[in-house]
């Protein structure tokens, strides 16, 4: 198929069609990582800058590494230091961007909608990295991509999503995407961390974390978001999530030996996942953060093709 968007906002937009293209994209760039000269000049002349209004680590740096390995220029911006101490606004700060010559901006901001907003008020292409408690779909992305280079397959699996799954983007691009392949998911938490209504995405939800280990082919743990939480925490205490849906050794035992266990980072060691499992031969942590490269340097070519 020929791609046809100028910009990647959100898993919930794309076609399955549009997803394995991404894929098939991202398995020709795969292999530019095992190089002794890890760069192509897909993207030569053209200037990349990531727009970062929130903290970042693994997102940040995925996508500029992505650029450079296509051959990119690139821009690293964020708040502090900047006019937006000062009052400009998000649709300011970014045209005068632009007006510096800019192809490509990776937004990553707190506010649901932000790179819909950016989209529409500049005429280079936007990469959403993250927005609020909406979407993230470049992690989705690399989740797919990671369970399909493992599993074989998408279509057919069951894939249980644990934890604040009422705080997550990264809940949300995996539910759009998995349920376009064919997966089956089951949402997987304490009944105040799961958003009501849920069940319309198409999901199942469940509050027994042992019988998701026993059913399931996959499970993607999801961090606590305290951050994001307003007020008094949705359950008692650390412990007693640790003890109702903490995924432990002992614990993933009662599942498959070949049950996948997944995590998008940052890893709250000891909480929603022991250190021994995130270090385990089920884990595939570090895959996924690999595997981030190469989709990411797929969406940046794609998005970068589209006139």
């Amino acid at each position: 198929m020929q791609w046809t968007r100028k910009h990647l906002l959100g898993l919930e937009e794309l076609s399955a069609a549009e997803i394995q293209h991404v894929f098939e994209t991202a398995d020709r760039f795969k292999e530019v990582s095992t190089r002794s000269i890890k760069k192509v000049p897909a993207l030569q002349g053209r200037t990349v800058v990531n727009m970062f209004y929130e903290s970042s680590t693994r997102t940040n740096l995925s996508f500029q590494l992505a650029a450079r390995r296509l051959s990119a220029d690139t821009l690293a911006f964020s708040k502090q230091g900047t006019s937006v101490s000062k009052g400009e606004t998000l649709v300011d700060t970014a045209r005068n961007i632009e007006a510096m010559g800019v192809d490509i901006m990776v937004l990553r901001h707190q506010a649901s909608g932000a790179p819909w907003l950016l989209a529409a008020n500049v005429k280079c292409s936007v990469v959403n990295a993250g927005d609020g408690q909406h979407e993230h779909p470049t992690q989705g992305l690399l989740d797919l991509y990671t369970i399909r280079e493992v599993k074989g397959r998408i279509e057919g699996l069951k894939v249980a999503i644990v934890g604040d799954i009422a705080h997550s983007r990264v809940a949300r691009s995996n539910i759009w995407g998995l349920t376009k392949l064919g997966a089956k998911v089951m949402v997987v938490g304490p009944s105040t961390l799961i958003p009501t209504g849920i069940e319309r995405m198409g999901v199942e939800v469940c509050t027994d974390m042992d019988r998701a280990i026993r059913e399931c082919d996959v499970l993607n743990m999801l961090r606590i978001q305290f951050e994001r939480q307003s007020g008094e925490h949705p359950f008692p205490s650390i412990r007693e999530y640790i003890h109702l849906f903490g995924l432990t050794a002992a614990r993933l035992r009662q599942g498959r030996p070949d049950l996948m266990v997944m995590h998008p980072g940052p890893v709250n060691r000891g909480i929603e996942i022991s250190p021994d499992v995130a270090d385990g031969p089920q884990s595939v942590i570090l895959r996924q953060v690999a595997n981030g490269l190469s989709v990411r340097m797929a969406v940046l070519y794609l998005v970068a093709g589209v006139e």
